[in-house]
């Protein structure tokens, strides 16, 4: 768990990943900052909410006043988000939740030239920010669901092990297990099964399938 209450910026937080996020880090003693291209419907999402540690605001408000800041908007908003937003990042970590789905085949596995969505992030936004590719694999629908218990673990790669450890800890907040899984680089392997489990979910008629990671570590 975070020692310290973190304030954090949901951009795209008025979407369903987003939007459960927002809830569950709220409750867990965070100050989030829903954030959205329009501040009203930030507003809306966290009245919805009702907590008092989560507050709504327009995307680039959110970013320059937050701590850590989280990506969850569709894979078509990516590029045009970090834009608008590139000035407030620098020296702060960027968790990138993006997976690069093609409608309409979701269910196949389409990567950008770039090698993964969080690898794309990385080359918007410049080597003074942090970026961390996390949450790709989370049901969206259990998320927003408080009473939910998130029987699944989180993928965290990133370059910088600071910043990877950071998501770890938010994970735990979010009731989820966080797992260090290496390198930027290998932000592709978790981006690519969401696909999996979108094929998963309709072949097996699931509502919401996760990953899992057995065995039991050692000492690090």
């Amino acid at each position: 768990m975070s020692d310290t209450p973190l304030t954090i910026a949901v951009l795209g937080g008025t979407g369903n990943q987003g939007y459960g996020l927002a809830l569950r880090w709220g409750r867990a003693g965070h100050r989030v900052l829903i954030g959205s291209r329009d501040a009203e419907r930030a507003c809306a999402a966290a009245q919805e909410i009702n907590d008092p540690n989560v507050s709504g605001v327009a995307n680039e408000e959110a970013a320059s006043r937050a701590e850590i800041v989280v990506l969850t908007v569709p894979f078509s908003a990516q590029a045009p988000t970090l834009e608008s937003v590139k000035a407030h990042l620098a020296d702060k970590i960027l968790v990138d939740v993006t997976v690069p789905l093609v409608p309409p085949k979701v269910m196949r596995v389409q990567m950008p030239e770039e090698g993964s969505a969080a690898q794309r992030a990385q080359n918007i936004v410049g080597d003074e920010v942090r970026v961390v590719s996390a949450f790709q694999n989370i049901s969206a629908e259990h998320l927003r669901d408080p009473g939910h218990v998130m029987d699944c673990d989180v993928l965290v790669a990133g370059d910088d092990k600071d910043a990877r450890e950071t998501v770890v800890a938010l994970a735990a907040d979010a009731g989820m297990k966080g797992w260090h899984v290496g390198g930027l680089s290998n932000a592709a392997a978790a981006e690519s099964l969401t696909s999996l489990l979108i094929f998963i979910n309709k072949r097996y008629k699931i509502p919401g399938s996760g990953i899992r990671i057995t065995g039991t570590p050692g000492d690090a």
